[in-house]
């Protein structure tokens, strides 16, 4: 993927080593903290409305504003079809660890919800306090269990199992969208809905009702395993999967500008227990 004449260009780093290596872009501009850090959903990039947004607000406001695209995705190197939520998770944590400095708020839509809870996860248990606030849009944990695998027919899980691959059409591209065996089972490592969530910050998820990919009732099945975490669910009433239109993204905006004026009147917390 070429990038907009208009944006910078990306800076790289890489990720993984012999031939699972590949080239990660990144898109940062410096700023005060708390920054934050967009993560993307399933076959998306750093060019959407959401993440230009989100880093037109930080250059307003003086902010840091990190963006990346997954391997496979966007300008990035590797190979969409070896995507799994393992390797997009190392290049998050990758990004998040060598990129970013002080405070930082992940921001994650849809797949990228999951991506931002497992990394919030990790670094928990790192017994690294620099995650101090999830805005989470359309959040899909567990997705590719619980909203691809339990809900294919038998056909499909059968071409799955057989050929490694199904091409699933899109609603939003005219490109199917690639399934993969690895995709499936890979995912099975990290589901964790059905059990206690503890990220050590606060959480702020918005959700729209009208959403036909990820149900409203999965962002409520994410409240009730955040039991330990101050948790806040919007639901949007006529809000779709992307909730890219100008009034969400105006919530959008005013939920991470409230957030980070939290912090920043909280102060620097205490290193969370292990």
């Amino acid at each position: 993927m070429t990038l907009p004449p208009d944006l910078p260009t990306p800076c790289r780093i890489s990720v993984g080593t012999g031939a699972a290596a590949r080239d990660i872009a990144i898109l940062s501009r410096s700023g005060r903290a708390p920054g934050l850090v967009w993560l993307g959903g399933f076959r998306s990039d750093m060019t959407g409305t959401k993440a230009v947004a989100l880093d037109d607000w930080a250059a307003q406001t003086g902010r840091a504003a990190t963006r990346f695209d997954y391997s496979g995705h966007g300008a990035s190197g590797g190979d969409f079809a070896d995507g799994t939520i393992s390797r997009w998770l190392e290049e998050a944590v990758a990004v998040f660890e060598r990129q970013t400095e002080g405070d930082q708020i992940l921001v994650g839509s849809s797949m990228g919800g999951w991506i931002a809870l497992l990394l919030a996860l990790d670094q928990r248990r790192k017994q690294i306090a620099r995650i101090r606030g999830l805005v989470l849009i359309a959040p899909a944990p567990d997705f590719t269990e619980a909203l691809m695998w339990a809900t294919f027919p038998e056909a499909v899980k059968a071409e799955i199992l057989d050929r490694g691959r199904y091409e699933e059409p899109s609603a939003y591209s005219d490109e199917p969208y690639l399934i993969t065996r690895a995709l499936i089972e890979d995912g099975r490592n990290h589901l964790i809905l059905g059990g206690s969530i503890e990220t050590g910050c606060p959480v702020h998820i918005l959700q729209g009702v009208k959403d036909p990919d990820v149900p409203w009732r999965h962002a409520v099945d994410l409240v009730t395993c955040l039991s330990g975490d101050d948790v806040v669910l919007t639901l949007i009433k006529d809000g779709d999967h992307r909730l890219s239109r100008p009034e969400d993204i105006r919530r959008l905006l005013a939920t991470v500008e409230s957030l980070a004026a939290g912090i920043e009147t909280a102060g620097t917390p205490a290193l969370p227990p292990a």
